[in-house]
């Protein structure tokens, strides 16, 4: 190397040794880097996905929604044209022993196997209603209540504990799970 090279070198590595960093803005002070603007975009580009991400979210969810509640109304619809069809397939068993009892009726002239054939029929009624939760209502000497009963009329009553009583019952009430489905018709003392 020559003396005259040297003192090039010289010359420059001052300049470059006097802090001068070449990664630096001038109008900043200290030495922040002029790649942080890429990293401030590398950021946005991360909000953004992110944004994009929660927004795919959010829509699956509500498509996710929107086909449980077509899916529930479906559901309810078909419960609904359904929801007697234990019953009747039960009922219809009844129906059948009323059938053979109709043609008992027809070839039978004993009163006692008539009685008994309709008992039969009206027991199994009674006992498939009772297994689906139906409940007569016990209304006759229990003090009249509007919220069970309907009353027809009003009669005198026979003795004074009979006053405001259910004297007589013109059609049962029913319950169904302890609800009432039918209010009993009743005849009242007064």
């Amino acid at each position: 190397m020559t003396e005259k090279d040297t003192k090039e070198q010289e010359t420059i590595l001052p300049e470059n040794s006097a802090g001068m960093d070449i990664n630096t803005d001038e109008s900043m002070s200290g030495t922040s880097h002029l790649n942080e603007p890429v990293a401030e975009e590398t950021e946005l580009e991360k909000l953004k996905a992110e944004l994009e991400e929660s927004k795919d979210k959010y829509l699956r969810k509500v498509a996710e929604f929107e086909n449980f509640k077509r899916r529930s109304a479906k559901e309810r619809v078909e419960l609904i044209q359904t929801a007697g069809k234990d019953v009747i397939t039960d009922l219809l068993e009844v129906l059948d022993d009323c059938d053979r009892s109709q043609k008992q009726l027809e070839t039978s002239n004993d009163p006692a196997i008539i009685k008994e054939g309709v008992m039969l029929v009206f027991n199994k009624l009674r006992n498939t209603l009772q297994a689906k939760g139906v409940k007569a209502m016990e209304t006759v000497e229990q003090e009249f209540n509007p919220d069970l009963h309907e009353a027809i009329t009003e009669i005198p009553a026979a003795t004074e504990a009979m006053k405001g009583k259910v004297v007589d019952e013109v059609v049962k009430g029913y319950y169904l799970k302890d609800k009432i489905i039918r209010h009993a018709k009743v005849v009242v003392g007064k």
